[in-house]
């Protein structure tokens, strides 16, 4: 196994008995040559998915759905939707971000040559579609003609049926063809949308210009992309009996990435589960959580895990360690798991405990991949969730998925932490709910917390997230050492953007 300058750090650690967490920690620093403006940021999450940006936001009920998971994409990073959802709304929120650029549409929602455009409307409110292009078919189910925002704008009567409405002069192709060469089509022949028709006149997908635009010119080279130019998306499920249908489902709406969430990934339903999943989808990269002994770490990938999370009971609002006595300190726990399967081409996700950009630089020196933010994006415009105003303060719910309130209102919560029949008066709450500061929207959050693990990467002297797992020295600081990292000696008359007191 390669030797790491960190190694030695963590192995004399090790012997005095000693686990580290971040506040224990920091990097020195090295001769550089580098700028932050010029350090690089892509990673992996798992063995096949590439990020832009080593950030993945927490499947927690008060941080990812929808609207997170298309901002997390759209600046580089991913988001994992939640499981305390139905599994049809999850599998629905998969579609919607699926959908939001509609690079390649393999299954394009369809109306009939029948249907009238009062009720097709209709169907576009009630299932929340926020597009206006859509293939009408015949009785054959062939495509017959197509509505466009023009078309629903300039129609007058709302009893006439979609066949007496829609445009038929179309332009198609007969197979996928690579992004650039539909670009150039589309370009050509001034074809805002261009269907993929087989010989039979059966529909296989459908190109829009607007995003195919966007991933061929470049303006959304941050965005996390597939191969079809549609942002990526992931889900989580457990180990219950309906969460294999909760994949199967996530899967048909083009699910990027499944993520087995459980507070004790080391165990056996976890392990049947991983075996079931990667059995019937063999071509979807499964991740694993969550672990934090090395031991636990190399079994996950000996079974087949194509990421392993790692970090149980480190988050603010988790109360695992101090309720059961266990867990193991994350700075050390991300080390341990990482050097076990270190050459396996198995990336570790770092997931919890971080409080300020500089936890993301030591995580990722400790050898994590990426790192999954709960407490950092909740309070965000994008996270589910009201603003309140508390004492004058705006404010939004945060929660642990093992509060008691989680665990009452959701079976999903009360399976992760292995309580599936215990009754409401019965449960063993493993977290804490409250409240966070209402932090505006996460393309700022992102941009101060790039912005910090950039300069860290610079201070190293690491131009990439390789060099940084390569590179990175730590030493252990005393409680004075902590006091003194912070500011001190003043009274703070207004947090900056990126650092906030307490």
């Amino acid at each position: 196994m390669e030797r790491l300058k960190r190694d030695a750090f963590f192995k004399k650690m090790s012997v005095l008995g000693l686990a580290l967490s971040y506040g224990d920690v920091r990097l020195r620093t090295g001769y550089s040559k580098v700028a932050p403006v010029d350090v690089e940021l892509r990673t992996k999450f798992s063995r096949n998915i590439t990020l832009n940006c080593p950030i993945v936001s927490s499947p927690m009920d008060t941080v990812t759905e929808w609207e997170m998971a298309i901002e997390m994409a759209k600046r580089g990073g991913l988001g994992i939707l939640h499981r305390a959802l139905l599994p049809i709304e999850q599998a629905r929120q998969v579609a919607r971000v699926k959908y939001y650029l509609n690079g390649l549409i393999k299954k394009p929602i369809q109306f009939r040559e029948t249907d009238t455009m009062e009720s097709i409307v209709r169907t576009i409110e009630e299932k929340g579609y926020q597009f206006q292009t859509f293939p009408v078919i015949n009785a054959f189910g062939k495509i017959a003609g197509l509505l466009t925002s023009n078309d629903f704008e300039f129609c007058s009567n709302m009893l006439a049926t979609a066949s007496e409405v829609m445009s038929k002069d179309l332009l198609s192709i007969p197979d996928y063809l690579p992004l650039e060469k539909v670009f150039e089509i589309m370009r050509k022949n001034k074809k805002k949308v261009l269907p993929v028709v087989d010989p039979d006149g059966q529909l296989k997908g459908m190109y829009v210009f607007s995003d195919i635009k966007r991933a061929v010119t470049g303006s959304s080279a941050n965005f996390n992309l597939d191969a079809n130019g549609n942002l990526l998306v992931g889900a989580a499920v457990g180990v219950g009996e309906e969460d294999f249908e909760r994949a199967e489902l996530c899967v048909q709406k083009g699910v990027d990435v499944i993520v087995i969430d459980t507070a004790h990934g080391d165990s056996e339903p976890v392990y049947r589960m991983l075996k079931t999943l990667k059995k019937q989808f063999p071509d979807l990269d499964v991740v694993v959580g969550n672990v934090s002994e090395g031991k636990s770490a190399k079994r996950l990938v000996k079974a087949g895990a194509d990421g392993v999370k790692v970090g149980q009971g480190p988050g603010s609002i988790c109360t695992t360690r101090v309720i059961a006595g266990i867990g193991h300190p994350q700075v050390s726990a991300v080390h341990e798991c990482e050097a076990a399967i270190r050459g396996s081409d198995v990336p570790i996700c770092a997931d919890g405990g971080m409080k300020y950009s500089g936890d993301i630089t030591i995580a990722i020196g400790a050898g994590a991949s990426s790192v999954m933010l709960g407490n950092l994006l909740a309070g965000t415009k994008e996270s589910p969730g009201d603003v309140i105003i508390r004492d004058g303060m705006p404010m939004k719910s945060y929660r642990g998925m093992g509060s008691l309130s989680a665990m009452e209102q959701s079976e999903s919560s009360r399976e992760r932490y292995r309580q599936p029949e215990c009754s409401r008066g019965k449960l063993v709450p493993e977290g804490v709910e409250g409240e966070v500061p209402f932090k505006g929207e996460v393309a700022e959050i992102l941009y101060q917390l790039l912005g910090g693990l950039r300069a860290g990467m610079g201070y190293v002297g690491a131009a990439n997230i390789k060099e940084l797992q390569g590179k990175a020295d730590f030493i252990r600081i005393s409680g004075e050492g902590l006091k003194e990292s912070h500011p001190h000696g003043v009274y703070m008359t207004k947090d900056p953007p990126n650092y906030r007191r307490g």
